[in-house]
C-alpha cells in the first residue's frame, strides 16, 4: 500500500513539472508575440520611410525558421503551386525548363511527350513574347508563371531559333507529371539499369514496372542508380525498398517530439524479385530518401552500395496548413533505417556562428547490418565499394560554365535533321574541328593551379625584392605554360568529346541521351558491371569477409 502510495505521489510530481512546463512555455510564447506585436508596430508607425508590411513579416518569418534548418520553410499563398510541384512533380503548364542565358531566356530542356516537344521546341530556343507581350528583361521564374496555367488553356510562344530565326508556336498546356524513373534499359545482354531522380507520388510504383520489364528483358542484374537524388516521399522509399524485399519487412522508424506520433514503416506488397544481384550508386548529392532506400538495402545486405559517401539528411517533414491558403513544411522527426541508425550528419540544435556542424567522431555509434557488417550513423550513407567521378578539367569546367558545349550543342541540333541511336552516337575529328572553330572567338578564360602558383611567386618576388633577378625566368616559364594551356582544347580532347556527344545527343533522345552516352565512361556504372561478372566477390562483400 505504501508503495502504491510512493508511485501515485510521484506521478503526480510528474505531471505537476509537466504542467508548470506548459505553463512556462505558454507564457514565454504569449510575452515574446506580444514584444514582437509592438515592435512591428511601431516600425510600421514611426520608421522613417514607408515600409511594407507583409515584406517585413515575410523577413522575420524567414529568418525565424532559418534558425533552425535548411528544410523548415513557409510558403505564401502565391507560392502554393511551387510547393505542390515539389511535393507531386505535377503541374499545368506547357512541360519544359527554362533558364537565363546571358541576356536571354531559352527553352533548357523540353520535358518528352509533353506539348513542348510535341509542337517542336527545341532546347536552346530563345524566347521573345508570351501570348504577344515581350518577356524580355524578365527572371526564368517570372516567365515559368506566365507559361504555368490550367491544362487545355492555350499559350502563344514567339521564339528566335539561332540559326533559322522567328517562329510561332501555339500550345495547349497539358497537365504535366515529371517522371521519377526517367529512364531504364538495358546496359548490356544481363545488366538493367534503372535511373531514380525523384520521391514524388508513384515512385515506387515506376520502380516496379521497370524492373519487372527489364526482367522480362532478360536482366538477370540490376543498377538502381540514386545519384543526384535528393529525395522526397518517405512512404514512396519504403515501397522502392519493397522492389526488392519481402512483405512485412520494417524499413525505416520516425521519431520526434510527440512520442504518440512515431511511426514504423514496413513493406505492404509483394516485391519483383528478392535475389537478384543489385547495385545501388550513390553521391554526394543522394539525401534523404534516396538514403532511406540505399541505407536500408545495406542494412539488409541486399545489394552492394557504389560511389560516394551521401549527404547526410535523416529527418523528416510535414505539412502544415495555415491561415490565408498558406502552409508550411516542418521537421518532425528523425527516421532510422533498420539497423537502428540515423544518417543525420548535421546536428542543427547545436551551430557555431550560425552553421550547424558535422557529428562528433565521439558521439557516432556502430551498428551491424543483418550479416553483421558494422556501419556507422550520423555520417550518411558510405559505399561499401568507393570509386566516385573524376573532377574534370578547368577547360572543360569553363565550356560548361560559359555555356559553350550548349550552345554548339544548339547550333549542332538546328543544321543536323537526325542522328544516330544514342549508345551508337560517336563525336568525329571533323565534328570536334568545327567546335574549335565555334569557340575560337568565343570567351572560355579561366586560371589553372599553375598560374595561381606563378602569380603568387611572381608577387612573392615583387615584396622580397628579387624581381631582377628571377624576373626573366618567371616571364619565359609564364611564357612557355601561356603556350602549353593553349594546347589544352586538345590534351582534353577525349574529355570534351564525351561531354559534347552527351548534350548534342540530348537534344535528339532527351532523357534517354543523357544515361546512354556515358555507360562506357561512368566509372560507377563500371564498377557495379565488374562486381556482377565477380560473383564470389559481390558475396563476401555482402557477407562482411
Amino acid at each position: 500500500m505504501k508503495r502504491k502510495r510512493i508511485l501515485i505521489l510521484l506521478l503526480s510530481v510528474g505531471l505537476i513539472g509537466t504542467a508548470f512546463k506548459q505553463v512556462d512555455d505558454y507564457f514565454e510564447v504569449s510575452k515574446n508575440l506580444d514584444i514582437f506585436s509592438t515592435v512591428y508596430k511601431e516600425v510600421n508607425l514611426n520608421y522613417v520611410d514607408e515600409v511594407k508590411p507583409g515584406e517585413l513579416i515575410r523577413e522575420a518569418i524567414d529568418a525565424m525558421l532559418n534558425s533552425l534548418d535548411p528544410y523548415t520553410n513557409f510558403y505564401s499563398e502565391a507560392q502554393a503551386e511551387d510547393y505542390r510541384f515539389q511535393v507531386t512533380g505535377s503541374y499545368g503548364g506547357i512541360g519544359a525548363i527554362v533558364k537565363k542565358h546571358g541576356e536571354d531566356l531559352v527553352i533548357d530542356k523540353p520535358y518528352e511527350g509533353y506539348p513542348a516537344q510535341k509542337a517542336g521546341l527545341r532546347t536552346g530556343d530563345v524566347l521573345l513574347k508570351v501570348d504577344g507581350k515581350s518577356v524580355i528583361g524578365k527572371t526564368s521564374s517570372q516567365l515559368s508563371d506566365l507559361l504555368k496555367g490550367t491544362a487545355g488553356t492555350t499559350v502563344v510562344l514567339t521564339i528566335n531559333r539561332p540559326g533559322i530565326g522567328e517562329q510561332e508556336f501555339s500550345l495547349q498546356r497539358a497537365q504535366v507529371k515529371v517522371k521519377n524513373v526517367p529512364y531504364y534499359g538495358m546496359i548490356d545482354s544481363e545488366t538493367g539499369y534503372i535511373k531514380l531522380t525523384g520521391f514524388t507520388p508513384d515512385a515506387g510504383l515506376e520502380v516496379h514496372t521497370a524492373l519487372t520489364k527489364l526482367k522480362e528483358t532478360g536482366a538477370t542484374n540490376v543498377i538502381l542508380d540514386l545519384r543526384g537524388n535528393g529525395g522526397g516521399l518517405l512512404h514512396e522509399a519504403v515501397n522502392i525498398v519493397n522492389v526488392f524485399v519481402k512483405k512485412g519487412q520494417q524499413i525505416v522508424s520516425t521519431k520526434g517530439k510527440e512520442k504518440e506520433k512515431d511511426r514504423v514503416y514496413k513493406t505492404l506488397n509483394t516485391p519483383v524479385d528478392t535475389d537478384m544481384p543489385l547495385v545501388v550508386l550513390v553521391n554526394g548529392g543522394s539525401a534523404s530518401a534516396s538514403e532511406i532506400v540505399s541505407g536500408t538495402i545495406q542494412d539488409l545486405d541486399r545489394g552492394v552500395i557504389v560511389g560516394v559517401q551521401s549527404f547526410g539528411k535523416g529527418l523528416v517533414q510535414s505539412t502544415r496548413m495555415l491561415s490565408y491558403n498558406t502552409q508550411m513544411k516542418i521537421t518532425t522527426a528523425k527516421y532510422y533505417i533498420p539497423s537502428g541508425r540515423c544518417i543525420q550528419r548535421l546536428d542543427y540544435s547545436h551551430k557555431k556562428n550560425g552553421n550547424a556542424e558535422s557529428i562528433a567522431d565521439s558521439l557516432k555509434q556502430t551498428y551491424y547490418t543483418i550479416n553483421k557488417r558494422p556501419v556507422t550513423d550520423g555520417e550518411g550513407v558510405n559505399p561499401d565499394v568507393k570509386v566516385g567521378l573524376p573532377d574534370l578539367s578547368k577547360i572543360s569546367r569553363s565550356l560548361l560554365r560559359n555555356d559553350l558545349i550548349f550552345d554548339y550543342a544548339t547550333q549542332y541540333r538546328n543544321t543536323h535533321d537526325s542522328i544516330v541511336e544514342p549508345k551508337m552516337f560517336h563525336f568525329t575529328e571533323s565534328d570536334y574541328q568545327e567546335f574549335k572553330a565555334f569557340i575560337q572567338d568565343k570567351d572560355y578564360t579561366y586560371e589553372t593551379d599553375t598560374e595561381k602558383a606563378l602569380a603568387e611567386l611572381e608577387k612573392k618576388a615583387e615584396n622580397e625584392k628579387y624581381t631582377s633577378v628571377i624576373g626573366e625566368s618567371l616571364e619565359a616559364l609564364k611564357a612557355d605554360f601561356s603556350a602549353k594551356k593553349s594546347a589544352d582544347i586538345d590534351r582534353h580532347r577525349q574529355e570534351i568529346m564525351e561531354l559534347l556527344e552527351t548534350e548534342v545527343a540530348s537534344r535528339y533522345y532527351y532523357d534517354r541521351a543523357f544515361v546512354e552516352t556515358t555507360f562506357d565512361e561512368d566509372a560507377d556504372i563500371q564498377e557495379a558491371l565488374k562486381l556482377f561478372d565477380e560473383p564470389a566477390r559481390y558475396r563476401a562483400i555482402l557477407a562482411g569477409k
